[in-house]
């Protein structure tokens, strides 16, 4: 009988997240953003393991709350979710509406009289149009599916929004739109924690960037200086902005190493041009998690060597 092999999906992952602030987590698909938000809600298999903490406000620790108190007072009213994946979390056999309206008499007590109009205001914030509210999740596209979603997840007005993917099938515009009501949503006494591998969605609204690889967080900065003149200091951070079409329009080299086959030192380190020996030891995380970081005030210009 083999043994059970286990995968670290996601490594010392820690950061603090203020009321009215947004919080960009970014970094290319299979990193671990998607793995750290079920770890929040309780929504990993059976099989996956957690440890450290997760402590809201309140003091509820998400990553040692049993299901009972999750499910009963923690998803939806605590902490709200816009799902990656839409079509696995509405119910298929309801409609938009009815579903908005269950939300909305279990999480903030609105009185049946007021239900539709509350709900149809829902689907407004999250643009999701009142013609198609009497609709099931089939007979949605994946957009509007993605808008739905997002409609019930801004009704209960939750502390901690965690947006995960919240602009997968989306044009541009509502991108935007999308990503501003979750901001909107936020105001001064909500947090926004926007999981996202869109860029510009993230300088749109974030007021800092976290920036995950391999299932670490390898920086965190505040977004102006992120995406401005400073620019980031760990050289995948950069290679993510460099590979944006309105920047240099690089690719990054290689290919993330497999979780299953994580090396000792920096995982990045096989794809940087900056690495040495000492790269085969872990660095020590203090805002950035590199041997040798790109100099502080440092542009993409001048990283480029252009």
């Amino acid at each position: 009988m083999r043994g059970t092999t286990y995968v670290s999906a996601v490594t010392d992952a820690g950061f603090d997240l203020a009321r009215g602030e947004c919080l960009a987590l970014v970094g290319e698909s299979g990193c671990g953003k998607s793995v750290l938000a079920s770890a929040l809600l309780g929504l990993l298999p059976a099989n996956a393991q957690t440890a450290g903490s997760a402590v809201l406000a309140d003091g509820t620790d998400l990553l040692t709350a049993d299901e009972a108190t999750l499910a009963r007072s923690v998803r939806g009213r605590r902490v709200a979710l816009v799902p990656q994946s839409p079509a696995a979390h509405l119910t298929p056999v309801r409609t938009v509406r009815s579903q908005l309206e269950e939300t909305l008499r279990e999480v903030t007590a609105t009185r049946r009289p007021e239900l539709r109009a509350a709900a149809e205001d829902a689907a407004e914030r999250a643009a999701f149009p009142a013609d198609h509210l009497d609709r099931y999740p089939h007979e949605l596209s994946g957009g509007l599916a993605q808008r739905a979603a997002t409609a019930l997840a801004l009704v209960g007005n939750a502390p901690l929004l965690l947006a995960d993917e919240p602009t997968t099938g989306l044009d541009r515009p509502l991108v935007d739109r999308t990503v501003d009501e979750l901001r909107r949503h936020t105001g001064e006494d909500r947090a926004l924690l926007l999981i996202t591998h869109d860029l510009a969605a993230a300088e749109r609204v974030a007021d800092r960037v976290a920036v995950m690889y391999a299932g670490r967080i390898v920086e965190i900065q505040d977004a102006p200086g992120f995406f401005g003149a400073r620019g980031p200091r760990h050289p995948y951070a950069h290679g993510l902005l460099n590979a944006l079409p309105e920047r240099a329009f690089t690719a990054i080299p290689g290919m993330p190493p497999e979780l299953s086959a994580l090396p000792g030192g920096c995982a990045f380190a096989e794809r940087c041009d900056r690495a040495t020996g000492l790269c085969g030891t872990l660095p020590v995380f203090d805002g950035v998690a590199c041997h040798h970081p790109l100099p502080r005030q440092a542009t993409a210009r001048e990283v480029s060597g252009a």
